[in-house]
């Protein structure tokens, strides 16, 4: 069997701006598999599409199922694949998903048995980044009333666990200037999101889990009085506090007592090594959209199993991404959560998928469809522009 060409899609924008990139790898015995880059939203969108445009050429003509092959080729032979970032392990964990897509086509199996056996048939799941607002229509949080709000839908959809930026927005929910520092030192702000944990701890009541976001927008010592702070409201763990630094996050840890989460901005197995020798993470996130697809994600929870972090995929893409995570996630024994990212639920980006795949009561039921259970919709087609490598 062989690759014979590769469609590469550049979706219309969606929901706030977000632009997911896609690919579709295509054999000569009529097996197909698709991918995403997770680089949907940030300053990354149109080099996401440009790379896999570079990098395509070099899978025409190579057997999908040696996915090992195709991905040290991709690796080394790109030149600045080695040490490389999000955008190129980007693109190779797009051409990667599409590859464990198309071998799961071609053994009749869900990517979870190829990976060795779901250990789970179900996962529980979290409603993330709540200050964002919930649904069409949605407005960013301000007031404390807000994050409870928000917070009470999500109760009321059946989640036991939330995770919220409380540091995002000022009390208008207009974006806080996190080069600024000192906006998030000052007495009046850290009262303001004390009192957005109280409202929120509040609806949550004692038995639900909080988990605190801070996207890296904050310095070493707002990161330390914040989680100082938080730490009466029991959150499961601290994601993101600063920067992904090993030392930094390190830091962070030890001076709060808090379990430390990253890894949405860290990219290789490498990455993490660093993050696991210097006890700077307590739960890992690796993003299967950017960190290398699932032949270097599955390495990576394997490792954090050998030093005793939990992992929960980092989730910021289509149900496509859903699908794969919720079959990798089944087979992992250092399974924390599963993160439902309501900025990926909206409308418009659940139509570039064929499956939708929702929770109930704050689970979802992993897939059991031959590859990574989902692809890509004509919608997707119809509303991207479309590049073909052959």
């Amino acid at each position: 069997m062989k690759i014979t060409k590769i469609d590469l899609l550049y979706s219309a924008p969606v929901e706030d701006g977000w632009r997911p990139s896609f690919c579709r790898i295509y054999t000569d015995n009529g097996l197909y598999g698709d991918g995403e880059v997770a680089l949907s939203y940030g300053a990354v969108r149109h080099a996401a599409f440009a790379e896999m445009r570079d990098l395509a050429p070099m899978l025409i003509g190579m057997n999908p199922l040696e996915h090992e092959v195709i991905w040290e080729k991709l690796y080394r032979q790109s030149f600045f694949g080695l040490n490389a970032g999000p955008v190129i392990f980007g693109a190779i964990s797009a051409f990667d998903m599409a590859l464990w897509d198309i071998k799961g086509k071609y053994y009749n199996a869900p990517l979870h048995e190829l990976l060795g056996g779901k250990q789970r048939r179900q996962v529980r799941a979290y409603a993330s980044q709540l200050q964002m607002g919930w649904g069409v229509g949605r407005h960013h949080a301000g007031n404390p009333e807000d994050y409870a709000a928000n917070t009470q839908i999500a109760m009321n959809k059946g989640f036991d666990a939330v995770k919220i930026n409380f540091l995002t927005f000022d009390e208008q929910g207009q974006p806080i200037k996190h080069n600024n520092q000192e906006n998030l030192l000052t007495t009046a702000y850290l009262d303001l999101a004390e009192r957005r944990l109280q409202a929120v701890r509040h609806v949550l009541g004692s038995k639900a889990d909080l988990i605190l976001e801070n996207h890296a927008l904050t310095g070493k010592m707002a990161a330390i009085r914040f989680g100082q702070l938080a730490k009466q409201y029991v959150p499961l763990y601290y994601e993101e506090p600063v920067k992904p630094d090993p030392s930094l996050l390190a830091t962070v840890h030890h001076e709060t007592g808090l379990p430390i989460a990253s890894g949405e901005r860290l990219y290789s197995r490498w990455d993490f090594k660093r993050a696991f020798d210097q006890g700077a993470i307590q739960v890992a996130q690796p993003d299967i959209g950017t960190a290398g697809g699932v032949t270097e994600v599955k390495k990576i929870c394997d490792m954090a199993a050998t030093s005793d972090i939990g992992v929960q995929i980092h989730i910021t893409g289509s149900n496509l991404m859903t699908a794969v995570s919720l079959n990798l996630e089944s087979t992992l024994p250092n399974f924390v959560i599963h993160e439902y990212n309501i900025n990926t639920a909206m409308p418009k980006m659940l139509a570039l998928t064929k499956y939708d795949y929702e929770p109930i009561n704050g689970e979802l039921t992993v897939p059991d469809r031959p590859g990574i259970g989902n692809e890509l919709s004509t919608v997707a087609f119809r509303n991207s522009q479309i590049v073909t490598v052959k």
